[in-house]
């Protein structure tokens, strides 16, 4: 099936007389006959459903949905983005480790890293995603386990240059983990070009109307941990807590994925409701309609913004001459996505007056929905960053990250015109 169909119909084929549509699960328990058939699901010698905190059908059947459309081995579904990213980092990192991460983050996975996981034991060192093959290379220490990137960076909107990225992780022996949520597999397929792991905030564009918190969790099966096994115990070497399994041996491409889940999701558990998951998979099935409205939307607010001489700069792929279009051509020939940051002439004060005059756009602590919204990172997502760090994600403090809608654009463009007339 394409793309298209798939977001439609993936991760799920109905038998004769059942649910067209993914049924809701909202259990938390399931019955079984015989108790030793439970002591075969808490063995992880047998498949099967037995609490919620671990795996749901509904939760299960978006996963795979999510994994089919970003062409996966395994997925997995969880309460929000930032427990993705989370779960995939910690699922092959513990104390004492380190992780080599790009510095154009959004702020609070920056956040996540540089500041909790540290507490944990887990170093970082940020490298900006336009760094050179030789200063990434030089980020690496004995004790780095994983690379993670964003394709697009939020909130600047540098395109990661994937073969770069992966060509570091994969000679210095580390799986690259990419944050896929802005672009989607729509418009981007990072396997395809060297990543291992993917990421999302399923709560942007995959929901796309601010209905539902969660995130996903997307392995490729690629990355041999056994050839590296001395790197990750946790995947290669018997787990005494579910009586000696050892993950890649039982579970092959799965390890990863099914490793996320019996000990994190068991142990931390960041699970979504199938509720939600329910809703989430209603709004998958417009995702590549509504991709194509906001890039479309996206370009032509691009455009009028580059004419306007209240504005001091933007940084849009999707424009011919900007500086990350031929990377954009190359990885998301479809379009990148509706997320466009610029800055006001005179800094702070303008930038304020400019959001508050806006009448259909809205200032949210959000993005990338089917609604026009818009932002301040340097004061809000990022605000814990400082100017030194803020500098080196592309973040500078009179930027405004406007996340374009699928309104009519015309409607669009006349609110920017009257608000911009204000200042």
């Amino acid at each position: 099936m394409s793309i298209d169909t798939s977001c439609i119909h993936g991760g799920y084929s109905p038998e004769n007389g059942k649910s067209r549509t993914i049924p809701i699960i909202q259990s938390t328990t399931f019955k079984y006959e015989s108790s030793e058939q439970m002591a075969r699901l808490f063995d992880l010698s047998e498949a099967g459903y037995f609490y919620t905190r671990l795996q749901n059908p509904t939760n299960d059947l978006v996963a795979a949905k999510i994994c089919e459309l970003e062409g996966g081995a395994a997925a997995m579904l969880t309460s929000s983005g930032q427990a993705a990213s989370f779960f995939a980092l910690f699922n092959i990192c513990s104390a004492g480790d380190h992780i080599v991460a790009s510095a154009a983050i959004y702020g609070g996975t920056y956040n996540l890293i540089a500041v909790t996981m540290k507490r944990m034991g887990i170093d970082c060192t940020f490298v900006h995603p336009e760094a050179s093959a030789d200063e990434i290379n030089a980020a690496f220490q004995p004790n780095t386990k994983v690379v993670f990137a964003e394709s697009l960076a939020n909130p600047s909107m540098i395109v990661l240059d994937f073969e770069k990225w992966a060509e570091a992780a994969h000679s210095n022996g580390v799986p690259l983990i990419v944050d896929n949520t802005f672009p989607t597999p729509i418009n981007c397929r990072p396997f395809e070009h060297g990543a291992d792991i993917i990421v999302h905030s399923t709560t942007k564009y995959m929901d796309g109307h601010a209905t539902s918190v969660g995130g996903a969790i997307v392995d490729s099966g690629n990355f041999d941990f056994d050839k590296y096994s001395d790197k990750y115990p946790g995947l290669t070497t018997p787990d005494e807590s579910y009586h000696g399994v050892t993950y890649t041996k039982v579970f092959g491409k799965g390890a990863y994925i099914t490793k996320a889940v019996v000990q994190l999701m068991r142990d931390l558990g960041a699970a979504p409701a199938p509720m939600n998951s329910f809703l989430l998979n209603t709004h998958l099935e417009s995702l590549a309609l509504r991709m194509k409205r906001h890039c479309d939307n996206a370009l032509a607010v691009a455009e009028f913004l580059s004419t306007s001489d209240k504005i001091e700069w933007i940084n849009y792929p999707g424009l011919a001459d900007n500086k990350y279009h031929s990377l954009a051509k190359k990885y998301m020939p479809k379009g990148t996505c509706g997320v466009i940051p610029f800055c006001i002439k005179g800094g702070r004060e303008e930038a304020s007056k400019f959001m508050d005059g806006l009448k259909l756009c809205s200032i949210a602590t959000h993005v990338a929905d089917a609604k026009t919204c818009v932002l301040h990172p340097a004061g809000t997502t990022h605000r814990q960053l400082s100017d030194a760090q803020l500098e080196e994600a592309g973040i500078s403090t009179n930027l405004i990250r406007f996340s374009v809608g699928i309104e009519d654009v015309a409607d669009i463009i006349a609110d920017l015109k009257q608000a911009l007339a204000q200042i």
